[in-house]
């Protein structure tokens, strides 16, 4: 028995499907669209009407925002406002990367049942934000609803 077990608190990470179309946009993305230190990572998401939407990461020595944050922003703008799958990709052939600690937050706070591509060759696989950020602190629970 582990641990998170004994107490209580086993963690179940629930598997989706790979949205393989999902990957492509955003390497595509990355290998077209990424060219020097400004922009070295891409991101995709997939709205609930079934639009990809992409972005690039605006990087600053400020720290500027990564890709799954402009991607929040872009969609936004074109009226995709609830997303399903998001990934994002690195420059260079780099694949699949997961987001940082602070794109998970943001994540989990906007859209809390999203699902997010992890993972790396063939072990790539899907799963949900929450998954990415176990116990953590949900903004939306403690806003006052307004009515």
């Amino acid at each position: 028995m582990t641990p998170d077990e004994a107490r209580g608190n086993e963690t179940t990470v629930q598997s989706h499907p790979i949205d393989h179309e999902l990957i492509r946009a955003a390497a595509h993305v990355a290998r077209t669209r990424c060219q020097g230190d400004n922009h070295t990572m891409a991101a995709a998401g997939r709205a609930q009407d079934g639009r990809i939407v992409t972005a690039v990461n605006a990087y600053h020595f400020t720290g500027g925002p990564c890709a799954e944050l402009v991607l929040i922003g872009a969609a936004a703008a074109q009226g995709a406002h609830e997303l399903d799958t998001i990934v994002a990709v690195g420059d260079r052939d780099r694949g699949v990367v997961p987001p940082c600690g602070r794109c998970r937050q943001v994540l989990l706070d906007y859209f809390p049942a999203l699902k997010v591509i992890v993972g790396e060759g063939d072990l790539v696989r899907t799963v949900g934000i929450a998954d990415l950020l176990p116990e953590s602190y949900v903004w939306a629970d403690h806003q006052l609803d307004a009515e």
